[in-house]
């Protein structure tokens, strides 16, 4: 298991190590939900001890609140990180990344071959402008229908969380469902939805790349509006790169360079690179590759 995975598998183990929920059946009533992790986890899964600010957001938007807190916190989560935060720290995340795994022996099996991911193809320019979808989700269900259903009907609801997170329903829905009869008893449609759109992205992940934070995760969204400005994750010394392409053309995400809006700072591309122009730094000072 290479450096990455263990930060990736510490920080999920991290954000809910309240290991008591999970043998109750019951979400965790840590102290520590008055504040946020960075990562996509949510605050009902039976052992999260801090709250997920996708989820802090919608509450407070659907209550007709501004969220003071958790915008401070997402700002400074950014400008420190952006979307490092994707590779190294969020749970989904990583069950993706090992659906891909998992999926590369059935697409040999199937002899599926991956996409040209040039710039210019087809596929690939369909890819790359199917991941401004995520804008859209962060627009409308997470911030415009929860306000709308509040200030028309005074009806509080997330709903992106309630409605159509598959984290949510991975990490906290079907946990609790499988551990307590009470809720298994009161399950409805919604939840029935919930899990079918869950195993769309599963079987997704099988075949694509971490497909909900390319296309879907407005948390990415956020954390990509600082990528270009935040002070820690991977950087390029221009006066080595020789402009090859190869970091690009390695790169699983689809990005059109290095920290671009969909590059998840991951540091696959550092060995990749001929020059050895691709580095971590922090503050402006490089750091040892993990």
């Amino acid at each position: 298991m290479d450096k990455r995975k263990i930060v990736q598998l510490i920080s999920a183990i991290v954000y809910n190590a309240d290991f008591r929920g999970f043998f109750k059946g019951t979400v965790s009533k840590s102290y520590g939900k008055n504040v946020c992790v960075p990562g996509l986890n949510c605050y009902s899964c039976p052992g999260a001890v801090s709250s997920c600010p996708l989820g802090a957001l919608q509450n407070y938007i659907s209550s007709g609140k501004f969220p003071f807190f958790v915008t401070g916190f997402l700002l400074l989560a950014g400008v420190l990180l952006g979307r490092t935060v994707c590779g190294f720290l969020c749970p989904f995340g990583l069950v993706q990344e090992l659906l891909e795994k998992c999926g590369c022996g059935l697409k040999r099996l199937l002899k599926i071959q991956p996409y040209d991911k040039k710039k210019g193809t087809v596929l690939s320019e369909i890819s790359r402008k199917a991941t401004l979808f995520k804008y859209t989700v962060l627009l409308v269900p997470v911030t415009i229908l929860p306000l709308f259903l509040f200030y028309k009907n005074g009806y509080s609801l997330p709903f992106f969380c309630a409605w159509l997170c598959p984290a949510g329903t991975l990490e906290a829905g079907i946990p609790l469902v499988l551990a307590n009869e009470a809720v298994r008893e009161s399950v409805t449609a919604v939840f029935t939805r919930k899990v079918l759109l869950l195993t769309g992205f599963v079987v997704w992940a099988f075949f694509v790349y971490r497909p909900f934070c390319r296309y879907v995760c407005p948390l990415g969204a956020v954390y990509s509006f600082f990528n270009k400005i935040a002070l820690a994750g991977v950087t390029v010394d221009g006066k080595k790169c020789i402009d090859c392409g190869k970091c690009t053309a390695f790169c699983k995400m689809d990005v059109r360079a290095v920290n671009d809006r969909e590059c998840i700072r991951c540091g696959d591309c550092i060995p990749v690179c001929p020059v050895g122009a691709i580095s971590f730094a922090a503050f402006g000072k490089e750091m040892k590759k993990l």
